[in-house]
This record gives C-alpha cells, sequence and structure tokens, in this order.
C-alpha cells in the first residue's frame, strides 16, 4: 500500500503540472486554428519531441521489449521500423503538406474533391483515433495491475480525467508542450531501465551467474540480431501494410500545420525519429537482452509457443521493477509509464476531436456557428473521443493489435484518395470515394474473417492461405483501394479548377486574376493599416482583422450575395470557410470566418513574409467587397476609428 500512496502523490503532482500547461495556453485559444494547430507558432525541437512522445506508448514500450525477447530484431518491422520510417517519410513530404489551408484532413480532401468526402473520413479517422487510445489506456492498465494490483478502471479514469482537463483547457499548444514533459521522462524512465536491467543482469543472481556487458550482449544468438531473418518479401509486406497508414495519419499532419515554418516542419519530423530510435531502438533493445538473461523461462520461440510467448513477455519489464525497485522509485516508473500513455492518448483525443468538431458538427449541423460556439464544441469533442476510447478499453486487449487493426483501416481506406489527390491531377471525387468505400469495406471484411478462425490464432486466419494475406489481408485491401481508385478516376469527369489550383501550381495559373488598385494614400486604406494585426510566424506572416458589422449577420444570406457580386469568392469547404481565391495558394488568401458572435466577422490570411505589403492591399480590397454585399443586404460594415494616443 506504501507504493501506491507514493505513487499518488507523485502522479498528483505531475497531473498538477499538465494542468497547469493547459491553464496557460486557455488564455491563448481565441480561435479555432489556435485551438487545433497552436496559431502554427511551433518550432522545430517542440515538434521533434512531440512527435516522437505521440508515437511511443506505454504500452508500445511493454510491447516492443516483449517482441525483442521473442523474436529478436526481426521484430522491429511489425512497430519499430515504421515508426521511425513514417516520421522520415512524411519529413520529406513537407513542402507539399505545410502550405495546404486546411486544419483537418477530412477538411482537405473537401477542398480537393468535394463534400462527398468529408463525413466518411472524419468518421474512420475518428475511428481510427479512439482505437490508438485505447491502446495507451490498456498499456497502463497492465502497468497499474502488476505495479498495485489495481484494477483496468483506473488507468481509464486516469487518462480520462487527465487528458480531458489539461487538453479541453489549452488545445494542441497544451498537447505539444505537455508532450515535451511527457518524452523527458519516458525518456529518462527507458535509458534509466535499461541501466538497471542490464546492470542486474551483469551483477548475476544466485540461479545466474555474473557476466560482462560484452558476454550479456553476445549471450543472443547471431539470428537475433539479424533483421531480415524472416525474409525480404515478410519485412516488405509489413512495409507495405503499416507505413502507408502512419505516413497518411493525420497527427503528424496536424503538426505539421501547427509549424511555425516549413524548415520547423522538417527538422522536427527528422528529430522526432532519432528520438524514437533511442527509445525503441537503443534503450528497449538493452532492456530485452537483460531480461531475457535473467528470466531465461520465457519462451524463445513466438512460432511455436503463440500468444503465450507474448503473454509472458510483454509485462517481464513490470515484474522486475516490483521485485527490484524501492517504493519511491517504483512510483516514479509508475508516472513515467503514465506519461507515455497520456502522451499518445492527449494527441489522439485532439486528431479525432477536430474530426467531430470541425468537419462533422462545423460542416453539417451547423455551418454558421460563432467562434465562442465552436470553441465550446472543440472541449466537447475531444472528451467524446476520450470517453470513446475509455469504454473500448475494457473490450479491446491487444495493444500492438488495436493499433495494427486501427493502422490498417487507415491505409486500406483513404491512402490513395489522399496521397493521390496530391500529387495526380487526374484524381476526380468519385475515385476518391470509390477508393474510399472498396478499401474501407474490404479491410473491415478482412479483419473480421481474420478472427473467424476457431480457436483464434495469433497469426491469424487468412495468413496460412498466402503471405499476402497477413497483417489481416491489408494489402489485398489496399491494392482493391488503389484499383477502385485510378479506375474511377480516370472514367470520370475531372475535377474543377477551384479544386485543382491549391495542389498544383500550373492549374493555379488559370485563375482570372483581379486587379490590385490601391493608393498608400488613401485614407481609408491607412485607417485599415492602423487595425490590421500583423505578426510573423517563420515564413509567413499572420494577418487579422477583426471587425463587426451594424445588425446580426444572416451569414448564408451574406456569403451568397458576395459570391454573386464577386465571384472569385468560393467556399471549397462550406461557407464557415471562405476563401477569395485570387492565387493558388490559399493560405495567403484573404479568407473569412465568423466571429465570436453573430455580428462579428473576421478576416484572415498568411502571406510569405516577402509579400506583406502586397497583402494587405489585397486586405483592403477584401474589406470593400464585403462591405459592399453587407450594404446590399441593408447592414453597414466599417473599419474601427483610429486609437488615440
Amino acid at each position: 500500500m506504501q507504493n501506491y500512496q507514493i505513487f499518488l502523490l507523485l502522479m498528483a503532482v505531475y497531473l498538477l503540472g499538465l494542468i497547469s500547461i493547459g491553464l496557460y495556453f486557455s488564455k491563448k485559444q481565441k480561435s479555432v486554428t489556435d485551438f487545433w494547430l497552436a496559431g502554427r507558432r511551433i518550432g522545430s525541437v517542440a515538434i521533434g519531441f512531440s512527435a516522437a512522445s505521440s508515437w511511443m506508448t506505454a504500452g508500445g514500450i511493454l510491447a516492443v521489449i516483449g517482441l525483442y525477447i521473442v523474436l529478436g530484431m526481426s521484430s522491429i518491422w511489425s512497430f519499430v521500423a515504421p515508426n521511425i520510417l513514417a516520421l522520415l517519410l512524411i519529413a520529406l513530404l513537407v513542402g507539399k503538406i505545410k502550405h495546404l489551408p486546411a486544419i483537418t484532413q477530412p477538411e482537405l480532401l473537401e477542398q480537393r474533391y468535394s463534400s462527398t468526402l468529408r463525413g466518411p473520413v472524419a468518421f474512420i479517422i475518428a475511428v481510427v483515433m479512439i482505437l490508438f487510445a485505447v491502446a495507451d489506456i490498456r498499456g497502463l492498465s497492465l502497468v497499474l495491475e502488476i505495479f498495485f494490483g489495481l484494477p483496468p478502471i483506473y488507468a481509464a479514469a486516469i487518462v480520462a480525467i487527465a487528458i480531458s482537463l489539461y487538453v479541453t483547457l489549452g488545445g494542441f499548444s497544451a498537447v505539444v508542450w505537455t508532450d515535451m514533459v511527457q518524452f523527458v521522462l519516458l525518456s529518462v524512465f527507458a535509458l534509466a531501465m535499461a541501466f538497471i536491467v542490464v546492470s542486474a543482469a551483469t551483477a548475476g543472481t544466485a540461479e545466474i551467474p555474473a557476466i560482462s556487458t560484452s558476454e550479456l550482449l553476445g549471450n543472443v544468438s547471431t539470428d537475433w540480431w539479424n533483421p531480415f531473418i524472416i525474409g525480404i518479401p515478410a519485412v516488405m509486406i509489413f512495409i507495405f501494410a503499416i507505413i502507408p497508414g502512419w505516413v497518411t495519419e493525420q497527427d503528424p499532419w496536424q503538426r505539421i500545420w501547427a509549424s511555425r515554418d516549413e524548415k520547423s516542419a522538417r527538422n522536427g519530423m527528422i528529430m522526432g525519429s532519432f528520438l524514437i530510435f533511442l527509445v525503441f531502438g537503443v534503450a528497449c533493445t538493452l532492456i530485452a537482452i537483460g531480461l531475457s538473461y535473467l528470466y531465461p523461462g520465457i519462451p524463445a520461440s513466438f512460432a511455436e509457443i503463440g500468444m503465450g510467448a507474448m503473454a509472458q513477455a510483454e509485462p517481464a519489464l513490470l515484474f522486475f521493477i516490483v521485485e527490484n525497485l524501492s517504493p519511491l522509485a517504483l512510483g516514479l516508473a509508475g508516472v513515467g509509464l503514465a506519461a507515455a500513455a497520456m502522451s499518445s492518448a492527449d494527441t489522439f483525443a485532439t486528431s479525432g476531436g477536430s474530426c467531430l468538431s470541425r468537419d462533422i458538427y462545423q460542416r453539417y449541423i451547423k455551418p454558421d456557428a460563432t467562434m465562442k460556439e465552436m470553441m465550446a464544441v472543440n472541449r466537447v469533442s475531444v472528451l467524446i473521443i476520450v470517453l470513446a476510447a475509455t469504454f473500448f478499453s475494457f473490450y479491446i486487449t491487444g495493444i500492438i493489435e488495436a493499433i495494427h487493426i486501427a493502422t490498417f483501416i487507415a491505409s486500406a481506406s483513404y491512402f490513395f484518395p489522399l496521397m493521390g489527390g496530391l500529387y495526380w491531377k487526374r484524381a476526380t471525387k468519385e475515385g476518391a470515394l470509390a477508393g474510399l468505400v472498396v478499401g474501407a469495406v474490404a479491410q473491415i471484411a478482412f479483419t473480421i474473417i481474420d478472427y473467424s478462425g476457431t480457436p483464434l490464432q495469433a497469426i491469424g486466419f487468412l495468413a496460412p492461405i498466402s503471405s499476402l494475406l497477413s497483417n489481416h489481408g491489408v494489402i489485398l485491401g489496399m491494392l482493391l483501394s488503389g484499383v477502385a481508385f485510378f479506375g474511377v478516376s480516370v472514367a470520370t469527369k475531372p475535377s474543377s479548377l477551384v479544386n485543382l489550383a491549391p495542389f498544383f501550381a500550373d492549374e493555379a495559373e488559370k485563375l482570372v486574376k483581379e486587379d490590385i488598385l490601391v493608393q498608400d494614400s488613401d485614407v481609408q486604406y491607412k485607417k485599415l493599416l492602423g487595425s490590421l494585426d500583423k505578426e510573423i510566424t517563420g515564413d509567413r506572416a499572420s494577418l487579422k482583422l477583426n471587425l463587426e458589422a451594424s445588425a446580426t449577420v444572416n451569414w448564408d444570406r451574406f456569403i451568397n450575395e458576395l459570391k454573386s457580386i464577386h465571384p472569385s469568392w468560393v467556399t471549397p469547404t462550406g461557407v464557415n470557410s471562405v476563401y477569395w481565391l485570387t492565387k493558388g495558394d490559399m493560405l495567403a488568401c484573404v479568407s473569412l470566418s465568423r466571429g465570436h458572435t453573430e455580428k462579428e466577422i473576421w478576416f484572415s490570411s498568411e502571406p510569405r513574409t516577402k509579400d506583406v505589403e502586397e497583402a494587405s492591399k489585397e486586405f483592403f480590397t477584401a474589406f470593400k467587397q464585403v462591405a459592399q454585399a453587407l450594404d446590399n443586404i441593408g447592414i453597414m460594415l466599417a473599419l474601427p476609428a483610429p486609437q488615440k494616443a
């Protein structure tokens, strides 16, 4: 009981720190972009720590150590290598992703294709994020059960309450900065345990003789060190089964959009891959070797023993901690593993919550919601994801299995519509929808079939039929999705210019350009410059102008009037986001959104720093066009009077 009390005390101090971070950032949340993308101000170090932290769960660490014990380095292809390679591949895609005007992937797909895809993709991503969060809660459940004999409800309560508090307060800013704290705790825990376990192994026990560190490392077979012992075909199957889903996972894209510039995002992803290698590739390897020597009774062949091997190997580190560490060290280890669980679960809660909030509620239920209403919905959406993950954590027991199932559904459903839309001009909304539906239905069906064997086997029901059907048949699921996507796209009408321009420079050149004629001496222009909020964030500037109309604005009527008199104003993702499409770089285009009240209209744009002067003149022209549209429906919009010195 003393161990449990020390853990509770340390956990309380830790949670107070996280909540303090959430409270600090809660004062900075003024818009949807601030809440979901941290105002696009995150630097490379924060991106790197957060990216690494979000892909390291308590369950993941235990599972990786267990896989090393049972399968050796050949197990890296099922989890470790895809983590590292996915972040490196995402770093290569930063240039394409960073400057797209989206907060979520479903919103991006609507911009590229149509609203037909946004709802289904938002639902799939929300489900995937819930499954990922389930793995975090299950991992912490195992920790608390072995450490303190606590039932799973305690782990669910700790994760749910903590995340609900600091994420709903501080949004994505709180996620990123708490991730940094959590990764420090996690890495210190992993490296410290590597040192302690290796020291214990070399010191020996009454039953096991003491050996040197070099002898310990040489105690494992040559085959154990060979990552390709399973064969190149099996390696390639793992790569193509897992990496596409992780490359297109929403949370790393969310970090790219939240970064201050392209360089910060790219360097952060590269840094994140190195940090993952440090924990999974170095610390976990040493822990696994030490535990294998200390517990020779753990089965050494997963193929022969099946699930029983992992059942013994996965919690081996936890049993070692209970048997060898002091109550204080045990409490610290518990907090470190809790940090690992929360550092991933908070990311999945924000990614899934953004889909519920922006892609479902604001897009389909209340497009004219005010910013104040959306901030409340944002927080409720995070709670829904957390509560759903908590509920399903009592029914899904496999940690790596939950991660893999979620990944395979993502890979088979929206990999081709998303990546194909970014790089293939001929992709169409019909092709994207076909790829999405065929891939999702096929993958869900394959997963159900794979579990239809009696008795349930670790290798699944499909793998014995063909190696290409291993991993719940995800390779076939992706193949069917790709065939549907490319086949239907070629057979249907190409996408419109409005959908193509933000993604392809040559299409953007075809946009009708409007002359921006503004005199620097114009009194009204000078007045606008005095009211314009300018902030440099990396290679871009953030320009904002919040104005209040003379009366309540009927948003639908106003937007329809604006589009009718100035057709270059478009609503590619619904009336909640209105763009003056003057260029293919939609981030640099002036956009409109509803403010905190039904009278407020918020103007914003994110031009490149070298184009701020030109963008300011576009702002002024956009203001005049908006004022004209409002005047046509009997509402006045004026620039505020300059403040007296």
